[in-house]
């Protein structure tokens, strides 16, 4: 992939400007064009790939150029002359390193050319301190190694008068047997301590190429309490003196004492020291991470004790602003149909696409229906590389899997992220994902391992499907986003008579659950054409846009474990989770809710006795057949890949209509951990009648009403036989109804 590229925003109205970023390798120029997507799938057996060409200023020739990204968080203090005129320096940190033998890693430092100092760890896993005054150098080591996930103390001490040199390790836990405490002295022949007038940086250290400031030796682990002293302090000494800052107390010798436990949600970290020495954390490293007093058991939270919880996890792979420079513009046309577009980049068979959401202006509709695309779910699935990096996703897809030049492309170029789906490269799992980056997986044409045979479609791609469908019956439809949603409420949904959800919209923040159940019971009309949605709780970040954040404590079909005490969202301080824990399953809101999971094969619906009654009778106008949907591009059926059933107990209203249920899936499809109480052989959907999809409808307060498919298949069905088939016509009937000024 020579052409790679993302934009700063996702959604706008007309008059509004979208930038886009572009790199190039090996490539001196490209043509972008500006064009509508109405499907993007290249099944040979499907409806057909579908763009238009929309004219624009902004549809020229462009010099290419490549662009680089850095990854990698850390935290940075200004240059400031207190520091600068430190004559005696104490540092300290306590520090929970989670890769100690990866090679040499920056815990603080002051240090440029050769000047100033350097707290690290070392090419052997040990703490060292490293001091030059530009001309002469000195490093020393403790000489033993950290061990992984043990809280230490380390720090240093350099006396600019005796010029004595110090460093040490001390475990917080001391334990029999393990020999990881280390200390080491040393004299400096030279002057007094001279630091340079650049930055302070923790996790991280900094290095200047070709003009610009860059970053290396990242630290990966957990790190707290960062403390600066401009005197000579044992270790206990040091760290109790530094809480007492904290705390509120006084101690003059203390230069700056930092405090990550205050304003989590922020990229921010104050000094509690007297000369506010506050600082930026840059790349989005985990906060809300438990620290080294975190006692365990219940209500030690965040909010309510932020003392245990004064730990930044530092990542060397983090990554929320790809960083580069905008090549080109485009103001949303005025008159512009709302849709999803995108900025199409070619040279020569090289090929990328940006894609992007034109909505109405807001507080107006230009329809009654609306298309609510799921884009937070779309954000989770980021750059998700469990094709290369999972061992067991053939395994799960129950078949062999195939690559594809995005999968590929970001195995090799790590630095371009990763998905909530995936681990850093210290095991941890990935809590944040930012669309301020190339997303290689957000666009049409292209493939993922976890859709099913035939079209293999996943998320952005599969909703396509919907979209295509809209276009070939004629209807108008605006498309508005998650993203809108969470900003703007009830508000958004409002001016609908109906609204769509996509294939997939699995990640919800509780002001987009809320404005949907409100919008349900205020008289509108919802229609969930997917499976596995309103599941997980996730939160989005206050200030930076396109960032969302999701921990993930189980019950549930979960990529990675949260760690306990750290299943609370640093972004709005609540609990992570599926809703289902607390009190929000999908059920009441959509009248089903996630079961059952399998990717070899899609299976079909048959219909029940209350498909049959008067309430249902104007969903099944025309439809004749006793089975729905045993077709389809998304594993030859309607009623498949990720399915959800009807549950009174979990929310299902009592007066819902089950109006036919999936059957004969396959031994693949296993029930979701959260259904389970002891686990049975009987869990697959051969042996096992709760592995099934629901179809159901139920009218809601004030003329409203819900229609829901359960399963993220049933898209992949609408095209079959050029749109006519019982799935199109279901889903016609319906949307046409809940369109109208019929009340239900």
């Amino acid at each position: 992939m020579k052409i790679t590229a993302y934009a700063d925003r996702l959604s706008a109205a007309p008059g509004e400007i979208i930038n886009f970023f572009v790199s190039c390798d090996g490539v001196s120029r490209y043509r972008a064009d500006i064009v509508r997507l109405i499907c993007g799938d290249l099944n040979p057996k499907g409806p057909g790939y579908k763009e238009r060409v929309i004219k624009t200023p902004a549809n020229k020739t462009y010099k290419g150029r490549k662009q680089t990204i850095a990854v990698g968080s850390y935290g940075c203090v200004p240059s400031h002359a207190v520091l600068e005129g430190l004559t005696t320096l104490s540092v300290q940190a306590l520090i929970w390193p989670t890769t100690p033998d990866k090679g040499e890693q920056v815990l603080l430092a002051k240090w440029h050319d050769r000047r100033g100092f350097e707290l690290i760890i070392d090419q052997s896993g040990a703490a060292t301190l490293r001091f030059g005054d530009g001309v002469r150098g000195k490093t020393i080591s403790t000489g033993t190694r950290l061990l992984a996930r043990r809280w230490y103390r380390v720090g240093a001490t350099i006396d600019g008068q005796t010029g004595e040199m110090t460093v040490y390790q001390e475990p917080l836990e001391a334990l029999p047997k393990l020999h990881d405490r280390g200390r080491a002295a040393t004299k400096i022949k030279h002057g007094a301590i001279a630091l340079p007038a650049v930055p302070l940086t923790i996790a991280a250290g900094l290095s200047n190429s070709r003009g610009k400031t860059l970053t290396n030796r990242h630290y990966n682990g957990k790190l707290e309490a960062p403390v600066i002293a401009d005197k000579g302090f044992t270790p206990a000494a040091l760290q109790a003196a530094a809480a007492r800052i904290r705390d509120g107390g006084m101690v003059p010798s203390i230069v700056a004492a930092w405090d990550f436990s205050h304003d989590m949600a922020s990229t921010h970290f104050v000094d509690r020291g007297r000369h506010g020495l506050n600082g930026t954390l840059i790349n989005l490293p985990a906060r809300a991470m438990t620290g080294h007093s975190w006692p365990g058991g219940q209500g030690v939270t965040p909010s309510q004790h932020p003392e245990h919880y004064g730990a930044i996890h530092f990542h060397d792979d983090d990554l929320y602003d790809a960083g580069w420079e905008c090549d080109f513009t485009l103001t949303i046309p005025s008159g512009l149909k709302s849709g999803i577009y995108a900025a199409r980049l070619r040279a020569g068979a090289e090929e990328d696409y940006v894609p992007f959401y034109v909505r109405p202006p807001k507080g107006t509709a230009t329809a009654k229906i609306a298309f609510l695309a799921p884009t937070a779910s779309y954000a989770a699935y980021a750059n998700q590389r469990m094709t290369t990096d999972a061992r067991w996703a053939e395994l799960m897809m129950g078949r062999l899997t195939s690559w594809t030049p995005q999968d590929i492309f970001l195995n090799k170029h790590r630095e371009y992220g990763s998905s909530l789906y995936d681990n850093h490269s210290d095991g941890s799992g990935i809590c944040y994902s930012s669309w301020r980056r190339p997303v290689l997986n957000f666009r049409p044409k292209v493939t993922l391992y976890n859709g099913s045979p035939g079209s293999s479609l996943w998320a952005f791609n599969a909703d396509l499907h919907l979209t295509d469908w809209l276009e070939a019956k004629g209807f108008r439809y605006d498309v508005i986003t998650d993203d809108d949603l969470h900003a703007e409420g009830i508000a958004l949904l409002k001016p609908y008579r109906a609204v769509l959800t996509g294939s997939h919209p699995e990640y919800y923040s509780i002001p987009m659950w809320q404005a949907v159940k409100d919008y349900t019971h205020q008289g509108g009309r919802l229609m969930y054409l997917g499976g596995n949605g309103f599941y997980w709780r996730i939160a989005y970040h206050p200030t930076l846009p396109g960032v969302i954040e999701v921990r993930r404590p189980g019950p549930a079909i979960r990529a990675w474990d949260a760690k306990p005490g750290e299943h609370w969202q640093s972004f709005d301080g609540l609990e992570g989770g599926l809703f289902r824990q607390y009190g929000m399953a999908p059920q009441s809101i959509t009248g089903v809710g996630f079961v059952s999971q399998g990717f070899d094969a899609s299976s079909y619906y048959r219909r029940t006795r209350a498909s049959r009654g008067a309430r249902a009778r104007f969903i099944f106008e025309g439809v004749k057949d006793e089975l729905i949907g045993d077709f389809g591009c998304q594993g030859g059926g309607a009623a498949g890949i990720e399915i959800d059933c009807a549950d009174v107990a979990l929310g299902t209203p009592p007066h819902a209509l089950v109006l036919a249920t999936s059957e004969n899936h396959t031994e693949n499809y296993l029930l979701v951990l959260e259904e389970l109480v002891v686990t049975l052989p009987t869990l697959n959907g051969r042996d096992n009648p709760r592995n099934h999809a629901d179809l159901v409808f139920y009218e809601t307060p004030n003329g409203g009403a819900v229609f829901s498919v359960g399963s993220i298949a049933w898209c992949g069905s609408l095209s079959h036989d050029r749109y006519r088939n019982n799935v199109s016509r279901i889903t016609e009937n319906v949307l046409r109804a809940f369109a109208s000024d019929r009340k239900f």
